[in-house]
């Protein structure tokens, strides 16, 4: 079965490698109902989807991107606050890797807004959602491309995204398949890191500071380990996660570790969306203007 679907993200990534999506001239035009976006801004919104992963990040250059789209109800959560905030397409969309709490909301994006180009590991699943997903991006004719360390999405004088991970081809547990993604906006820069876990965390030997950190897996202790945070060393830590899950995310402990380098604390199960903004030399709260 795994050697079925990856001949089918491999045969994907061949077939579309030079195709673009439809509408491809589509700009997209974001700004906030309480807040417009500065155009020389970057502006990262951790949308709050419950116990699950998503992101949408603004980029000053014009263009956009995705990372995940929680579980399959968290689809329409998703779609309804990028409509919001008058997005129309998407450039990039990342699925960091095969899990439902990542990708089971993205076929309802899919369905809502013109896709360009999708980013996504060599990691397979036998699940109905993941066959969804690729029957979406077939369908849609997108530019696929191959998520791991060294792949750049932008690589400009004063802004950069670069995909840290996967490093290795092949791992046991499929968080560790996630894409890492490392934004730099001139001092600036952000990382997210899906579900990686302690063994992909020792894996990456690019330089992984940062001043925001999605943190890997909810906060799970399987993640962000001492001498991995002491690498980051990021002033705030945001944790996806729903309230009251029945994980126990995130781990006490992995708090504590944040807040013992001095990192703010920020959570979308205690604060909902949360959304940063930065001139590429200081960064601004503007979740309360989204919420």
């Amino acid at each position: 079965m795994k050697s079925k679907f990856t001949a089918i993200i491999l045969s994907l990534l061949l077939l579309f490698s030079f195709v673009s999506c439809s509408a491809e001239n589509v700009q997209s035009n974001s700004t906030g109902q309480g807040y417009t976006k500065d155009d020389n801004a970057l502006a990262v919104h951790f949308i709050d989807v419950g116990q699950g992963d998503s992101e949408f990040i603004e980029f000053p250059n014009g263009k956009n991107m995705l990372i995940d789209a929680g579980e399959q109800d968290a689809g329409e959560t998703v779609v309804s606050y990028l409509k919001k905030i008058n997005v129309e397409s998407i450039d990039f969309v990342v699925a960091t890797h095969p899990h439902s709490d990542h990708i089971c909301g993205l076929p309802a994006v899919f369905d809502a807004f013109d896709i360009k180009t999708v980013y996504m590991p060599n990691a397979v699943s036998d699940s109905y959602t993941f066959e969804l997903l690729l029957d979406k991006i077939e369908a849609e004719g997108c530019e696929t491309i191959e998520a791991k360390q060294g792949v750049s999405v932008i690589d400009d004088e004063n802004l950069n995204a670069r995909f840290l991970a996967p490093v290795s081809a092949e791992y046991d547990d499929l968080n560790n398949y996630s894409a890492v993604l490392k934004i730099t906006y001139i001092d600036k820069s952000f990382l997210f890191m899906g579900d990686a876990e302690t063994l992909s965390e020792n894996e990456i030997t690019d330089d992984i500071s940062a001043d925001v950190i999605k943190v890997g897996h909810h906060g799970s202790k399987t993640s962000s380990s001492k001498s991995f945070i002491n690498r980051v060393m990021p002033e705030i830590a945001v944790f996806e996660v729903g309230k009251d899950n029945s994980y126990g995310h995130p781990n006490k402990e992995v708090i504590e570790r944040y807040e013992n380098i001095g990192a703010e604390i920020m959570r979308t199960d205690l604060m909902g969306t949360i959304v940063l903004s930065t001139d590429g030399y200081s960064i601004n709260d503007m979740s309360d203007s989204y919420n």
